[in-house]
């Protein structure tokens, strides 16, 4: 039998590893905010406006930016989370995106832990503007509260984003989604918030970042409940 009158040989189908497949959906969605930047975009304008009102509406001076900056930072990136989490989803939601992500061979738990390290990286963007402008409207000295700042985003940040994303897929497929992800979300991220904007308060209040270790462990601990969580369940929650 000459070459050409054989069958074509059927190469074995490679499945990408499971980091390969978490970084393919990273990079989706990365690549896709590149090119319209309307998750970070939207997000941190609405973010800003909060801090601006707020700076306006609550600040009497130096005595009030203690109790005041706190919540406001971490009610503006609540806040903000939220949006990104229904601008994020709406993209899966047009057009059967998310079905043929769902029936593509990538892992259940690759892509939640993808779709959460995704927003992960726009809340961080987010705060980096949130923060330096909160810190400026409320005379707060950036170098000297700035490393609090960022180790309560770097242990806060990845429960409010796993959290996020796990609800976010529970209410993609209802009506009033944007409604339910708010209502289910907002009392589910409490302790992370409480932790956040009570660290915080003390943080401006003088305490070292060694007194900080009650909130940090307390945030530790939920972002590891709902990395957890996510992972097991998410694939259960996608299902028709």
């Amino acid at each position: 039998m000459s070459d050409l009158a054989r069958p074509p040989i059927a190469l074995p189908r490679r499945i990408p590893t499971w980091w390969t497949q978490v970084r393919l959906i990273v990079d989706k969605d990365l690549r896709i905010e590149l090119r319209t930047g309307e998750v970070v975009t939207t997000s941190t304008f609405f973010a800003v406006l909060i801090v601006v009102m707020a700076s306006f509406s609550l600040y009497s001076g130096a005595a009030s930016k203690r109790l005041v900056v706190a919540a406001v930072v971490w009610l503006a990136i609540a806040f903000a989370a939220v949006l990104s989490l229904g601008r994020a989803w709406q993209r899966e939601r047009d057009e059967g995106a998310l079905t043929g992500v769902v029936v593509s061979p990538i892992a259940a738990s690759a892509l939640f832990a993808g779709k959460a390290t995704g927003l992960m990286l726009f809340l961080f963007a987010i705060e980096l503007v949130v923060i330096p402008l909160a810190c400026l409207l409320f005379a707060v000295d950036l170098l000297e509260a700035g490393p609090g700042f960022l180790l309560m985003a770097l242990f806060a940040t990845p429960g409010i984003a796993a959290t996020g994303t796990l609800f976010g897929a529970m209410t993609v497929r209802t009506r009033a989604r944007d409604l339910m992800l708010a209502v289910v979300l907002f009392p589910l991220l409490s302790p992370v918030l409480l932790s956040s904007v009570a660290g915080t308060r003390e943080l401006l209040g003088g305490a070292s970042l060694a007194e900080l270790g009650d909130y940090l462990r307390l945030m530790a601990i939920f972002d590891l409940v709902f990395v957890a969580g996510g992972l097991a369940l998410f694939g259960l929650l996608l299902e028709d």
